[in-house]
């Protein structure tokens, strides 16, 4: 299991995770579908989480759940230790996400954020990240 307080050398510290966060929360009908956007530097959940989970905002509490796409996310462990809590990892293998990841916070709320894909290069990654953030999707 992995910890956040002592994370390997390969995760990134949460000031280092490229992340963006909308604006805007999520409202009534009209709620967007994409809350943020996360570009890991790998397909290696184990590594990644901690410092995704490190690098979310402080109102969105503490993160109990993870849903991935199996299909995107080959493997990965069904529970992680980040910053000394227990986080499950859930699989979903459905088609209409396949670039996402669901995250729940009991009491708070789930927000997804698109994935973008690890080899993308910088300049395509910040348009699709821009993107995600200003239009939520």
């Amino acid at each position: 299991m992995t910890s956040a307080s002592s994370p390997p050398p390969s995760v990134p510290a949460p000031s280092e995770v490229r992340l963006r966060i909308a604006d805007q929360p999520r409202q009534g009908r009209t709620a967007r579908r994409i809350d943020g956007a996360w570009w890991p530097r790998s397909y290696d959940l184990a590594t990644e989480l901690p410092g995704l989970l490190g690098g979310l905002p402080a109102g969105w509490g503490r993160i109990s759940s993870v849903l991935v796409n199996g299909d995107t996310w080959p493997a990965f462990p069904e529970r992680l230790v980040v910053a000394g809590q227990e986080v499950h990892v859930g699989r979903t293998d459905s088609p209409t996400a396949p670039h996402t990841v669901c995250l729940l916070a009991p009491g708070r709320g789930r927000w997804d954020l698109l994935v973008v894909p690890p080899a993308t290069d910088e300049a395509e990654a910040g348009r699709i990240m821009e993107r995600a953030v200003t239009q939520g999707v």
